[in-house]
Formats: structure tokens, sequence, C-alpha cells
């Protein structure tokens, strides 16, 4: 079953202690994009305090948490990664990155071509590497040295930008992440049949990962029109949880 919650991340996870195999976040970057209702410009101070909120929360949900944020906050939420592993019994973290060759232009400084993403993980929690085998050189090349599974990828993961004219677009977000990415770390982290959140359901793109491959999905999102684009995609049917709209899908 895959369920949909209109909500606050924050307020929904506070009034339960629901848990999941894998969460996948991507919150959003405080940089003023145009969400519908969101308000995505807090002070500096306020969107970092909002960050560390946000990883405490989830290392307490999940075996595993993967984190991808914008590139700016990059000091900010190494310093609070760094604090929970301290503080954090058995939890270990590696930094990865997403590179992307279409990058956001600059006209006075370097462009961003790469959007970091940190991998939170319980020490106990599944690796599942033959999940996500890509071909190796040695294959591609007719090497017959090459191992035939192919190799584990490494930790720069090579994913495009979804922008206007890709086939994964939503056009009613102002922003999305790439299939294969969340597909990735989920296969990755998540045995099969276990369940994965993401609080921050967008457009639905860690949904869109999970059904076709069995994962239980739950999305969290705040902003109701985005939810009710969700439901139009999928056919969820709706019910009602805790005073909040929530939808559902098998």
């Amino acid at each position: 079953m895959h369920t949909l919650i209109n909500a606050d991340c924050l307020d929904y996870l506070n009034g339960n202690r629901q848990t999941w195999t894998t969460i996948f976040a991507d919150p959003p970057d405080n940089i003023g994009l145009g969400y519908e209702t969101y308000k995505d410009k807090l002070p500096d101070h306020q969107y970092v305090d909002l960050l560390e909120t946000w990883l405490h929360l989830f290392v307490h949900r999940a075996k595993t948490v993967w984190f991808s944020f914008n590139a700016k906050w990059t000091f900010e939420v190494g310093r609070i990664v760094a604090a929970i592993v301290r503080r954090t019994s058995g939890m270990e973290a590696k930094p990865c990155v997403q590179t992307f060759t279409f990058g956001q232009h600059c006209h006075h400084d370097l462009g961003n071509n790469h959007r970091p993403l940190w991998r939170l993980r319980r020490c106990d929690a599944p690796l599942r590497p033959d999940a996500i085998r890509v071909p190796s050189w040695r294959q591609e090349n007719g090497d017959k040295r090459a191992d035939p599974r192919g190799r584990v990828p490494g930790d720069v993961f090579d994913f495009t930008r979804v922008v206007g004219n890709s086939k994964q677009r939503r056009p009613w977000h102002p922003t999305q992440l790439n299939e294969g990415l969340v597909e990735r770390c989920v296969k990755f982290t998540t045995p099969e049949g276990e369940s994965v959140l993401d609080p921050f359901g967008g457009t639905g793109t860690t949904l869109r990962v999970c059904r076709p491959l069995g994962y239980p999905c739950t999305l969290i999102e705040i902003d109701r029109g985005y939810c009710d684009k969700i439901v139009e995609e999928h056919g969820m049917k709706r019910s009602e949880y805790i005073h909040r709209a929530l939808w559902e899908v098998e």
C-alpha cells in the first residue's frame, strides 16, 4: 500500500512513532522558489534550524536516511551531520554527490554543477550492492577480466537535472529530482518489500520509483495542490486520517 498525506512533515512525524527502512528527503532549498503555498525564503538562521530539526527527527525514524540539499548549505549540513554521528551510537555518515553536466549558469563565478547528498545509516542497516550494479569500463570495452555482474557505483552519482524538456518533468512544480538518483538510493538501502518515506513529496518522484519496484511508499506533502496532482496521476483513493487528507493506492 502506498500513502500520501497532506501535512507538514514535522507535525505528522511528531504526532506518531511510525518508522521506515529508508527515508529519502529532498527539502526545499530556501532560495526563493515559487512553491504553491510554502514560503521558500526564510532567514538563514531559521532555515538552518529547520535543517537540524529535520535531520535529527529523520535519523530516529529510519535505518537509513538519504538527505539531498542545495550546495549553498554544505557547511551547515556537514556540521549538523557530524554532531548527529558523535551523539548517536551506531550511526555512520557517508557524503555523496549528484553531478550534472547541464548545471546552473553563473556569469560572475563558477556555476553549480552538483548537489550534495548525505547518507546517514545505522551500522546494522542493510546495504544491497548487487541491486545497483552498473556496466563496468572493462565490460563496455570487451575486457575478458570484467566481472560479468558489473560494478558497484561510486559515491558520485551522474544523473542529469530534470529541466523543462525532460520526459520526467512535471511542470506544475518548481523543482524535481531525477528518478534514477532516487531509484539507486532506495534500491541500495531497502530490501525488497520494505518501506520508504519521502517527507517532502513534491511531484511524487519517490512514489513513481517505489510503486513498480514493490516498495510500500509514504509521501508527506505540505501543499494541497501538489497532493491533488499526485492523486490524479496515480488514481489514489481518498480517506480521512487524524483530520488530515490522506490518499492510498495499491
